[in-house]
């Protein structure tokens, strides 16, 4: 995520320069947003444009000339193009200090500009995009997640463009906690083909975790290895692990998921709050408000929410609190019905998604407790 706007610079021409300095304000806005070519070969685009830059242009009485429009428009692309991995190896320098990617894959997520960021993709049906389409018009479950502002395509690469959800905040404090009782999809782990190499990672992990029979045939399948590893931090028990933080004036700690027991929980959120009372009471009825939305909406009724974070930041006016992740968010199978909190069994489709919302309100409330009683002991403690 970033909190500052972030722009492709290299490479200008003074005639692309001038675009930047049109004096119509409305007329550049505009064609910086719609990121779209009027010729229909163009690899770049904005897809979910209704019209092309050259409609546009003509309608707001330029001349229809084909190749003038379709200049203007390349410029307005290429001042708003994504940060592609190539444009962040190249242009590093360009990446601006406020820029923040806790956890998935690196240099998957990349400024676009002023309150938006860029997810790269696989393709226009790739089922995040479907995804979040389909939670941007659920009037309970858009609340809940970061708005959805359309898909684009840069050089044959397709980014998801969202709301960045750190503007607006200065300096904040950052958490990412992956919800449910599992991040694998059932189609992931239906394989009951014993792999060797799963095995070794398991041992290399823990020697001692293999049954008598899996160390004899020095194999598991990969359901084994991922309940394994789940079980390994506190996503099985509570429905939720934290997954990654950033506090102010720290490098983002990465290497969480063995925070497992409520002490070592409680201890770790006590920390990210830094002991303000107010902050965990506002995170924690953003959470209650979030729960009820999802019992609520039509989306979370049809779906299997997996691999989904709670995402958390704070600074010093205000907090915020999202659902994002959604590439696991998959259409249940017709006939099966899911509530978010039982346990999952191969088949059920259930992931813990509202179990995990709970527990970890049930989690801030003890933090809150705490931090009271800590707060009044001081207190006492001052007067004698």
């Amino acid at each position: 995520m970033t909190s500052s706007i972030f722009l492709t610079m290299a490479g200008w021409t003074s005639d692309k320069f001038r675009l930047s300095c049109l004096e119509n304000q409305g007329l550049k806005r505009t064609l910086l947003k719609m990121l779209i070519l009027d010729n229909g070969n163009s690899k770049n685009g904005n897809i979910e444009a209704d019209r092309t830059a050259t409609e546009y242009l003509v309608e707001q009485g330029a001349p229809n000339n084909k190749s003038l429009l379709s200049f203007f428009a390349i410029n307005a692309l290429e001042l708003s193009a994504p940060a592609s991995p190539v444009l962040l190896e190249h242009n590093a320098p360009a990446i601006p200090s406020g820029w923040l990617q806790l956890s998935g894959h690196p240099k998957s997520i990349a400024p676009a500009a002023n309150g938006s960021v860029r997810k790269r993709i696989s393709g226009p049906s790739d089922a995040e995009v479907v995804a979040y389409r389909q939670l941007s018009v659920d009037s309970n479950a858009c609340k809940v997640v970061p708005k959805f502002l359309g898909v684009h395509r840069l050089d044959g690469e397709y980014f998801i463009e969202l709301q960045d959800l750190l503007h607006g905040f200065h300096d904040p404090h950052v958490m990412d906690i992956k919800i449910g009782f599992r991040t694998f999809s059932e189609n992931e782990v239906s394989n009951t083909t014993l792999r060797e190499d799963l095995y070794k990672k398991m041992i290399a992990i823990d020697p001692a975790a293999p049954t008598a029979e899996e160390h004899q045939q020095k194999a598991i399948t990969k359901l084994r290895y991922m309940l394994f590893r789940e079980n390994m931090s506190s996503s099985h028990e509570k429905g939720f692990r934290i997954e990654a933080l950033k506090m102010r004036g720290s490098s983002p700690v990465t290497d969480m998921k063995t925070v497992k027991t409520s002490q070592e929980i409680q201890g770790t959120i006590s920390n990210f709050v830094n002991g303000r009372k107010s902050v965990v009471k506002d995170m924690t009825k953003r959470l209650k408000q979030m729960r009820t939305l999802i019992e609520k909406s039509e989306f979370f009724q049809r779906h299997q929410v997996v691999g989904s974070s709670i995402f958390i930041v704070y600074d010093d006016h205000k907090v915020g609190v999202w659902l994002i992740d959604f590439a696991k968010a998959l259409p249940l199978p017709e006939g099966v019905k899911v509530d978010h909190r039982k346990r999952w069994t191969l088949g059920n489709c259930e992931e813990g998604l509202l179990f995990g919302v709970d527990e970890l309100i049930r989690t801030l409330e003890d933090v809150h407790r705490g931090l009271q009683q800590s707060s009044h002991d001081s207190k006492k403690y001052g007067r004698r």
